[in-house]
């Protein structure tokens, strides 16, 4: 090689090893200050609900492995649209996050906006998961999916569910039942899961989806009868309650909780981040906390839960599509 070539060569190797070193130089200078205030922690939903308890339950456990607060804001409304468009818009710095539940993908699917935030958000870590329930009320004629489905069938239309609001997981979930058992019902929207839960006990509606943790003690005591969990698999804190599945194969629908961040966080607070998370999940404590009511505690990494969110966000566009749902 020429003198003045092997100069030049050195010279882009000298470039590019500086810059290398000096990118290391601030991802390990980020490390080592971030968070260096308290973290806020966007819930899109009120206090109160499952996505609002693991928020907290999380937020506590952050606050205490990474040596500051981090501190749960809710800002619910929109079926959770209010909440994470604060958080798309916040400063990408690390200091502004979202902890939310499956009804993100299905927030972003019925919204015209939808596109546009997927695209602004990455994904931090998945927090954990908990079945939704299939319940009616305890006093309810229905004692299996197979009974819903026949009585559906016989009256297209007639079969009341609830959902907690248009657009909302718990809705497409009942579309996506629908279309896949080939019956149609009355969907009935309510502001939020509790309020549909109490029409439910009430009489005035037949059928909803609900977290395992919002329900438990309505169960026991009889007010309401749980039918079938929605996850693919038989949920261990309920093992002798059906899959949705096994009546309506290939049907599944997941309640997942997890951590969501502004587009342009930098690398090394979410990969923060997603190893604290990964600890609170793996530590024997917090599972048995987070068992308690009624979530099952798994995390993995940022790859694997953006795939998730995209994969059920694809999938709820078809069940708009299919249901000719109108985004807003």
């Amino acid at each position: 090689m020429h003198q003045s070539q092997r100069r030049f060569s050195s010279g882009i190797f000298a470039a590019i090893m500086a810059g290398a070193l000096t990118g290391a130089a601030n991802f390990s200078a980020l490390a080592q200050t971030w968070p260096a205030r308290s973290v806020r922690v966007v819930v899109p939903f009120e206090p109160g609900g499952s996505s609002d308890i693991v928020g907290r339950q999380v937020s506590s456990r952050l606050s205490a492995e990474l040596k500051q607060q981090f501190i749960v804001d809710n800002r619910g409304g929109a079926g959770g649209l209010l909440g994470i468009e604060a958080v798309a818009r916040s400063a990408p710095d690390g200091y502004s996050l979202l902890v939310t539940s499956a009804s993100y993908s299905a927030s972003l699917a019925t919204s015209k906006s939808g596109p546009e935030l997927i695209n602004n958000m990455v994904a931090v870590s998945q927090i954990g998961y908990s079945p939704f329930v299939l319940i009616v009320n305890g006093a309810s004629p229905y004692k299996s999916t197979s009974e819903i489905i026949a009585a559906a069938r016989a009256k297209p239309g007639a079969v009341i569910y609830a959902s907690s609001g248009p657009g909302s997981s718990t809705h497409l979930g009942f579309e996506l039942f629908s279309h896949m058992a080939k019956i149609k019902m009355l969907h009935v929207p309510y502001k939020g899961a509790g309020p549909s839960i109490n029409d439910l006990i009430a009489g005035r509606v037949e059928m909803t989806f609900a977290a395992q943790s919002t329900i438990e003690g309505n169960v026991k005591a009889g007010k309401l009868r749980a039918l079938a969990v929605t996850n693919a698999k038989r949920s261990p804190a309920l093992p002798n309650v059906p899959t949705i599945g096994e009546t309506v194969p290939g049907y599944s629908l997941e309640l997942w909780f997890g951590m969501i961040a502004p587009k342009g966080t930098p690398e090394p607070a979410v990969n923060l981040l997603n190893a604290a998370i990964n600890r609170i999940a793996n530590s024997p404590d917090s599972r048995k906390s987070m068992e308690t009511i009624g979530i099952i505690a798994e995390a993995g990494t940022a790859k694997a839960f953006d795939e998730l969110i995209r994969t059920e966000y694809q999938r709820y566009l078809g069940v708009i599509k299919e249901a000719n749902i109108q985004p807003e």
